[in-house]
């Protein structure tokens, strides 16, 4: 009885055709993400000699991170490597190495040391436009903040995206760049033609890739100037294959104490979670909750009063497309089993910063490893985002460098509650 009325419910529900059509699918055993990045940098926003200073993520340059995970086991030692086509100049392979886990050492935790609360505020603005709007700026003051108003302060979109290959989420695991090979892609390096992952625990992958999915172009921004009524204006070249924009930026408020915060989002939104990789629907989505700006969109203007000082940042990202490839190809009788051998994601972003500060001199700034094709911009620093950054022995003015170091304090004080 009860088998009867769970159909005539699914029935109900479902037209009987999509209920026959049901197909049982097997995931990949293998999955390979490629994320791709043009990384405009602020080398070229130092004054002269300073550029050097910068930590090496901050450099600029284009940037790849390959992941290999899959269900099985090696046979003996995990190996694999990565055939790639002659356009990316970087030799005929890339490995894809294993990392050794190994446990680190346990260190005694001393329970009565109290935990030193940031000092200070953080003023958090969002919006482009010419002046700021009613209601703003949200203030926290660290000093009393609570986990509550924190996550009222810091609250974010949610997004959904899948998550990649990853050690302790896969059977076997091999990354690029790695200890064997950290090497820097060249500044004229290209993705196009035909790819090949293979090794001795998880099935050949072979795909191609085209123009479409190649690295973008980098963000090239004019000069940025100050209003009649002293915003920022900041404009940029329109990326060709970017399917949204957003922005954020960091300085100093009225004291040393004030960390400034604002996006460009017209509703509130803090965006750090948006400053990587998101699917194009996503994308979408943030569009039209008024979140991302659209691909048309090519100025911003940070609202006057916002930043107190020439040390504010402004972090950019241009959102790309992804190539997302499955073999075989799921079969056309919905009867079939689809087992999948492997999955290929390839996604892409464009990134750029730049000092919210007017400088002497025309010309465009933060133009990106790649602002044109066929182009070849004199090849950047390592991409390498783990190193520290350099430390200036008496720094006598804020810096870029600076603000994020204040960001980065209060954000972990908040993470801490």
């Amino acid at each position: 009885m009860k088998s009867r009325l769970l159909a005539a419910a699914l029935a109900a529900t479902f037209p009987l055709s999509l209920l026959a059509q049901a197909q049982q699918v097997r995931p990949p055993v293998a999955v390979y993400w490629m994320s791709v990045e043009t990384a405009g940098g602020m080398g070229m926003e130092m004054p002269p000699g300073m550029a050097g200073m910068m930590p090496p993520g901050m450099q600029g340059g284009k940037r790849m991170k390959l992941d290999l995970g899959s269900s099985q086991p090696p046979r003996g030692e995990p190996r694999a490597a990565h055939g790639i086509p002659p356009g990316l100049a970087m030799g005929p392979s890339l490995p894809l190495v294993t990392p050794r886990i190994e446990r680190a050492p346990t260190r005694e935790v001393d329970e009565e040391r109290e935990y030193e609360r940031p000092k200070g505020r953080m003023l958090i603005y969002w919006g482009c436009g010419e002046t700021v709007r009613p209601g703003q700026p949200v203030i926290i003051d660290f000093a009393n903040m609570n986990s509550q108003d924190a996550a009222r302060a810091f609250r974010s979109r949610g997004i959904s995206r899948p998550r990649g290959p990853a050690p302790g989420r896969n059977r076997t695991y091999g990354t690029w760049q790695n200890e064997e090979d950290s090497r820097p892609v060249p500044a004229n390096g290209s993705l196009r033609g035909d790819h090949t992952v293979s090794g001795n625990y998880s099935p050949e992958i072979r795909f191609a890739v085209s123009e479409q999915y190649d690295f973008m172009q980098g963000v090239v921004f004019d000069q940025v100037h100050k209003t009649a009524g002293g915003a920022f204006a900041v404009k940029w070249t329109s990326v060709p294959t970017a399917t949204g924009y957003f922005a954020t930026a960091m300085g100093q408020g009225d004291t040393q104490n004030d960390l400034v915060t604002w996006s460009s989002s017209e509703v509130q939104e803090m965006g750090q979670v948006l400053m990587d990789y998101i699917p194009p629907a996503e994308v979408e989505r943030l569009i039209r909750e008024k979140v991302v700006m659209p691909p048309q969109t090519t100025e911003c203007a940070v609202p006057a009063g916002v930043f107190k000082s020439d040390a504010a940042m402004f972090n950019f990202i241009a959102y790309g497309n992804e190539l997302n490839l499955v073999h075989p190809p799921r079969p056309k009788d919905p009867k079939q089993v689809w087992e999948q051998e492997w999955a290929v994601k390839l996604r892409l972003k464009s990134t750029a910063m730049i000092m919210l500060a007017e400088r002497e001199g025309g010309g465009r700034r933060g133009r990106g490893s790649s602002p044109q094709r066929g182009s070849e911009p004199p090849a950047q620093s390592s991409p390498q985002t783990d190193a520290p950054p350099s430390q200036a022995d008496k720094p006598q003015a804020p810096t870029p460098t600076d603000a994020v170091q204040e960001g980065v304090k209060a954000l972990r004080g908040i993470l801490r509650f």
